[in-house]
Protein backbone atom coordinates (compact mmCIF):
# COMPACT_ATOMS: atom_id res chain seq x y z
CA UNK A 1 0.00 0.00 0.00
CA UNK A 2 1.44 3.20 -0.75
CA UNK A 3 0.62 6.47 1.40
CA UNK A 4 0.64 9.73 -0.98
CA UNK A 5 1.67 13.36 0.52
CA UNK A 6 -1.96 14.52 1.37
CA UNK A 7 -2.77 11.26 3.76
CA UNK A 8 0.43 11.72 5.48
CA UNK A 9 -0.41 15.46 5.56
CA UNK A 10 -4.17 14.01 6.79
CA UNK A 11 -2.31 12.12 9.23
CA UNK A 12 -0.20 14.41 10.54
CA UNK A 13 -2.95 17.10 11.50
CA UNK A 14 -5.36 14.34 12.72
CA UNK A 15 -2.29 13.07 15.38
CA UNK A 16 -2.19 16.83 15.91
CA UNK A 17 1.81 16.95 14.94
CA UNK A 18 3.25 19.52 12.89
CA UNK A 19 5.16 18.51 10.24
CA UNK A 20 6.71 20.97 7.67
CA UNK A 21 5.91 20.59 3.82
CA UNK A 22 9.49 19.84 2.92
CA UNK A 23 8.86 16.56 5.41
CA UNK A 24 5.63 15.63 4.01
CA UNK A 25 7.63 13.36 1.42
CA UNK A 26 9.62 11.15 3.72
CA UNK A 27 6.85 10.52 6.30
CA UNK A 28 4.93 9.39 3.43
CA UNK A 29 7.18 6.80 2.69
CA UNK A 30 8.04 6.10 6.28
CA UNK A 31 4.14 5.74 6.61
CA UNK A 32 4.03 3.60 3.41
CA UNK A 33 7.13 0.85 4.57
CA UNK A 34 5.35 0.76 8.16
CA UNK A 35 2.18 -0.50 5.89
CA UNK A 36 4.38 -2.87 3.72
CA UNK A 37 5.39 -4.06 6.85
CA UNK A 38 2.66 -5.16 8.34
CA UNK A 39 1.41 -6.54 5.11
CA UNK A 40 4.33 -8.82 5.12
CA UNK A 41 3.46 -9.97 8.53
CA UNK A 42 -0.32 -10.69 7.69
CA UNK A 43 1.49 -13.39 5.00
CA UNK A 44 2.99 -15.04 7.89
CA UNK A 45 0.72 -18.51 8.69
CA UNK A 46 -0.22 -18.34 12.13
CA UNK A 47 -2.37 -21.40 12.80
CA UNK A 48 -2.23 -22.79 15.58
CA UNK A 49 0.06 -21.15 17.14
CA UNK A 50 -1.25 -19.99 20.79
CA UNK A 51 -0.75 -16.42 21.81
CA UNK A 52 1.83 -15.42 24.20
CA UNK A 53 3.32 -13.24 26.67
CA UNK A 54 6.47 -13.49 26.57
CA UNK A 55 9.09 -15.16 24.71
CA UNK A 56 10.30 -17.16 27.46
CA UNK A 57 7.95 -19.13 29.76
CA UNK A 58 8.66 -17.70 32.89
CA UNK A 59 5.93 -17.16 36.07
CA UNK A 60 6.40 -14.07 37.52
CA UNK A 61 8.09 -13.50 41.28
CA UNK A 62 5.52 -13.17 43.56
CA UNK A 63 6.02 -11.91 46.91
CA UNK A 64 3.19 -12.22 50.43
CA UNK A 65 0.62 -9.80 50.12
CA UNK A 66 1.16 -8.37 53.47
CA UNK A 67 -0.49 -5.10 54.07
CA UNK A 68 2.33 -2.61 55.71
CA UNK A 69 2.59 0.80 56.73
CA UNK A 70 6.01 0.83 54.29
CA UNK A 71 8.04 2.14 57.94
CA UNK A 72 9.39 4.93 55.54
CA UNK A 73 7.58 8.21 57.03
CA UNK A 74 10.61 10.18 57.08
CA UNK A 75 11.54 9.61 53.83
CA UNK A 76 8.41 10.01 52.60
CA UNK A 77 7.95 13.60 54.00
CA UNK A 78 11.65 14.35 53.70
CA UNK A 79 10.88 16.52 49.95
CA UNK A 80 7.46 18.03 51.59
CA UNK A 81 7.29 21.68 51.38
CA UNK A 82 5.36 21.78 55.19
CA UNK A 83 4.88 18.42 57.05
CA UNK A 84 3.46 18.81 60.93
CA UNK A 85 3.37 15.68 62.93
CA UNK A 86 4.33 13.17 60.58
CA UNK A 87 1.54 14.35 57.54
CA UNK A 88 1.83 16.57 54.79
CA UNK A 89 0.48 20.40 55.76
CA UNK A 90 -1.57 21.72 53.34
CA UNK A 91 -3.26 25.65 53.05
CA UNK A 92 -6.99 25.40 54.00
CA UNK A 93 -8.92 25.96 51.18
CA UNK A 94 -12.73 26.94 51.33
CA UNK A 95 -14.84 27.95 48.81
Amino acid sequence: MSIDVETAARVAKLARIKVEPEALPALAQEFSAILGFIEQLNEVDVEGVEPMTSVTPMRLKRRVDVVTDGNQQEKVLANAPDAREGFFAVPKVVE
